[in-house]
């Protein structure tokens, strides 16, 4: 999992594969959407790919990229566990707000008598 945070720290190789989100897309093409020159892409494309998150398909003269699903579902599990810690601190935030806003019309209404 760290070759994956690594390889997305990148902005460029982050702005690939959102491209890729969208399906499977020659380098030429990449280069293209994303205004990145041919070795550019190419030397990103080959860190995305030591790093699991894409498959390349060759097709005549061009090499096709496409988004490999396993190591992006493995970061949705690991973000997945901090999501249940963040919701839990936010429900119990919520609380703490309510009661805070119970206490405090209470006192109000006391304050006017």
């Amino acid at each position: 999992m760290l070759q994956t945070f690594a390889a997305l720290a990148e902005p460029n190789r982050f702005r690939i594969v959102e491209l890729l989100r969208s399906g499977a897309r020659s380098v030429n093409e990449i280069g293209a959407r994303l205004d990145l020159n041919q070795p550019q892409v190419s030397k990103h494309l080959r860190v995305l790919k030591q790093a699991g998150l894409v498959d390349v398909e060759p097709r005549a003269q061009q090499r096709v990229y496409e988004l490999r699903a396993k190591p992006l579902r493995q970061l949705n599990d690991w973000l997945d566990r901090y999501r249940k810690v963040w919701d839990a601190r936010f429900e119990a935030l919520d609380e703490l707000l309510v009661e805070l806003e119970t206490t405090k019309e209470k006192s109000d209404g006391r304050r006017r008598r």
